[in-house]
């Protein structure tokens, strides 16, 4: 039984729906998550301990990897077990109310922006699909990416010839690899509801090998799913040393901001930065986009 100090964690919003959550499903801090009714909607919440998630203790916890590691992989797992059986509009890391009162005064606050995002994601969820640049297969045969010439200059004027030989080579790389990005996004974004390009990602925090030249997200129907995953796996092959990578299916992350509305955040929920909301799923970055308009 919940102690009465717990708090209300809210992972998600949605329409009310008929199949149940599975029966073991835990969330964060370990507790399995509940359905909160309230008129047309229905939130997806858990009891959260407030010596954890009230306002310091949670400001605390938000500087420990560790800790927002295990939080946002629980947070994941119940919005992965809602996208099974609805389209959940997941709410950002670590949104808390008092209690259940506080939740359902946001939804009646915030009704008609909920209703729009979504009616915006109903029967649809997200792909991520991203392209690097793999030095290794881009080098000259033989050669590692980052090697001396094999032969030494004979003069300084070799080196540097050299040198600028080696400049234009790279340059020419990145150029063709943003041609195909930037090819590849309009090519999807055709069979995308509506799209989201995250800026590259840092190798030093993703740890994937490479430069990556698009990290993009895509709205896609459920019923169009299967075409648009052969879409991007007929691209993997067609230009040597890039590599393309798709991750999902995904609750629609990227499309779910309640600030996409032209409206205020949320009241009564935790406003910190969503540190490491998507980033502990799939490395993205939620900051800056832009957004291409939903095609009917």
């Amino acid at each position: 039984m919940s102690d009465m100090s717990d708090l209300r964690y809210v992972y998600a919003v949605c329409r009310p729906f008929e199949a149940p959550l599975q029966a073991e499903l835990t969330g964060v801090a370990g507790s399995p998550p509940k359905l909160l009714h309230h008129g047309d909607l229905v939130a997806v919440v858990s009891a959260v301990p407030e010596r954890d998630f009230a306002e310091e203790p949670l400001r605390a916890h938000l500087e420990d990897l560790d800790w927002l590691s295990d939080t946002a992989r629980a947070h994941e797992k119940v919005i992965a077990a809602l996208t099974t059986v609805t389209s959940p509009l997941p709410l950002r890391l670590a949104t808390v109310f008092r209690d259940d009162s506080g939740v359902r005064t946001m939804i009646e606050a915030e009704h008609e922006r909920l209703h729009t995002a979504l009616e915006r994601i109903a029967g649809r969820i997200e792909w991520g699909v991203k392209v690097y640049v793999d030095p290794e297969k881009t080098a000259p045969q033989g050669q590692s990416a980052a090697a001396e010439p094999t032969v030494k200059p004979a003069t300084g004027r070799d080196y540097l010839r050299h040198k600028r030989a080696e400049r234009q080579r790279q340059d020419t790389i990145w150029e063709r690899a943003e041609h195909f990005a930037r090819r590849l996004h309009e090519h999807l974004s055709r069979h995308a509801r509506a799209t989201r390009l995250h800026p590259p990602q840092n190798p030093a925090l993703s740890r994937a090998p490479g430069r990556n030249v698009l990290n993009a997200a895509y709205l896609v129907d459920r019923s169009r799913s299967e075409e648009f995953v052969e879409l991007v796996d007929r691209t993997k092959d067609e230009e040597p040393g890039l590599r393309v990578e798709l991750t999902g299916p995904w609750a629609a992350y990227s499309f779910s901001s309640l600030d996409d509305y032209g409206q205020r955040p949320v009241e009564g929920a935790d406003d910190r930065d969503d540190q490491g909301d998507r980033a502990a799923y799939d490395q993205g970055d939620p900051g800056a986009y832009e957004e291409q308009e939903d095609r009917r």
